[in-house]
C-alpha cells in the first residue's frame, strides 16, 4: 500500500446514490474508507459488505450538526469528501442548514484534524449567488467556505447525474412510462428562443454516475486537481425532450409515444413562489430555484476533466444502454 493509501478517506454522504459509486471506487483504487452515516444498519446494507466486516469501510455514526461525530469521521484521515446535499427543502433540513452550515462544519472538523488535509467538495454545475434560487446561492456559499479554508481542497460541479438507481433517472423513467404526473406528457422547462421568436428547451448533458465516481477517487491523489473547480457533464449534448425520448427508446417494452411540453421557467418560478407564500409549496413537484435552474443549459466543455483525470466522460445514451435493463 504506498503512503497515501495508508490513511483513511473521510466521506459523508456515502449511502446516497452518488456516494455508493464513489465508496466501491475508492475501495477499487486501494482505500480504506469512513463514512458518516444516520444509521449503521443501512450503510451495512447499501454498501459493500464484506468491506464493512474486514474494515475496509468503517462506519460513524452521527450527522453534519454533530461535532463530535464530525471530529471522529475525519481523525486520522487523510482526505475528506463532502457530498450531503439535497435538491428541496423539507421540515428540519434547509439549505442554509444542510450545504452553508454543514460544510462549514465539516470543513472546520478538517482543519482542526490537519489543516493540510486533501479536501474534495461536491458542488453543482451552474451554482452561483441568486437569492431567488436556494439550492444554487447555498452551493455557491459551501464553495467558498471551502476555497477560504486553505485545505488542500478541490470543487466537483456535475450536471445532471444518471445511473441505474438514481432518482432523476427513475423520475425521468416513470414520466415516460406515464407513471408519474402529469402522465399524458412529459414535462420540462422552456426559455424564450436566444435567437429568433417563441420558447426553446435547455440543452443538458447527463453525466454518468461511473464518471462522477472516477473523478472523485481520482482528485485525491491528484496533485494537479489541487485548488481547481471541475466542470463535469456527459459528452452527449441533448435538448431536454430529446433527452426524454431516448429514455424511452431504450426500455423494454417500449412505451408509447408522449409529448413534451415545455413550461416557461419564469411562470413556473412565479407559481412556486407564490405556492410558498400561501403556504401550499410542497404540492408543486419543483420549487422556485429548480424552475430558475431548469431554464438554463447544463453542460460543459470536460476540458479540464480531460486534461487532469486522462478520461472523456461518456456519451448519455451509451451509458444509458449499459444499464437500461435494470430499469
Amino acid at each position: 500500500m504506498s503512503d497515501s493509501h495508508a490513511q483513511p478517506v473521510a466521506i459523508t454522504g456515502g449511502t446516497g446514490f452518488v456516494g455508493r459509486y464513489i465508496v466501491a471506487q475508492l475501495l477499487r483504487d486501494g482505500y480504506r474508507v469512513r463514512a458518516l452515516t444516520r444509521s449503521t444498519e443501512k450503510a451495512a446494507r447499501v454498501l459493500d459488505a464484506d468491506a464493512v466486516e474486514d474494515g475496509r469501510i468503517e462506519l460513524c455514526k452521527g450527522t453534519l450538526n454533530d461535532p463530535d461525530a464530525l471530529r471522529h469521521l475525519v481523525d486520522g484521515c487523510g482526505a475528506c469528501i463532502h457530498l450531503v446535499g439535497i435538491i428541496r427543502e423539507a421540515k428540519g433540513q434547509s439549505f442554509e442548514t444542510v450545504h452553508v452550515d454543514g460544510t462549514r462544519a465539516v470543513v472546520e472538523s478538517c482543519r482542526q484534524s490537519d489543516p493540510d488535509m486533501r479536501y474534495v467538495q461536491m458542488s453543482a454545475l451552474g451554482v452561483g449567488p441568486d437569492k431567488r434560487a436556494g439550492y444554487r446561492d447555498t452551493k455557491h456559499r459551501a464553495e467558498q467556505i471551502v476555497k477560504q479554508s486553505r485545505l488542500r481542497w478541490t470543487i466537483v460541479r456535475p450536471s445532471l447525474v444518471h445511473g441505474p438507481d438514481g432518482e432523476f433517472t427513475q423520475m425521468a423513467v416513470d414520466w415516460v412510462r406515464g407513471a408519474a404526473p402529469p402522465y399524458l406528457f412529459l414535462p420540462y422547462f422552456s426559455r424564450w428562443k436566444k435567437a429568433g421568436f417563441g420558447f426553446e428547451a435547455p440543452f443538458v448533458a447527463p453525466v454518468f454516475v461511473e464518471d462522477v465516481a472516477r473523478v472523485f477517487g481520482g482528485a485525491i491523489g491528484n496533485d494537479a486537481a489541487i485548488g481547481k473547480t471541475y466542470e463535469l457533464s456527459g459528452s452527449q449534448r441533448l435538448r431536454f425532450p430529446e433527452m426524454l425520448r431516448i429514455y424511452a427508446q431504450n426500455l423494454k417494452p417500449e412505451p408509447r409515444e408522449r409529448p413534451a411540453v415545455g413550461l416557461p421557467w419564469f411562470i413556473a418560478a412565479w407559481q412556486a413562489r407564490l405556492a410558498k407564500l400561501v403556504g401550499l409549496g410542497g404540492l408543486l413537484p419543483f420549487d422556485e430555484g429548480m424552475a430558475i435552474m431548469g431554464g438554463r443549459d447544463s453542460v460543459s466543455e470536460n476540458a479540464s476533466v480531460i486534461a487532469d483525470f486522462g478520461f472523456t466522460p461518456a456519451e448519455f445514451e451509451a451509458s444509458l444502454q449499459t444499464y437500461a435493463d435494470q430499469l
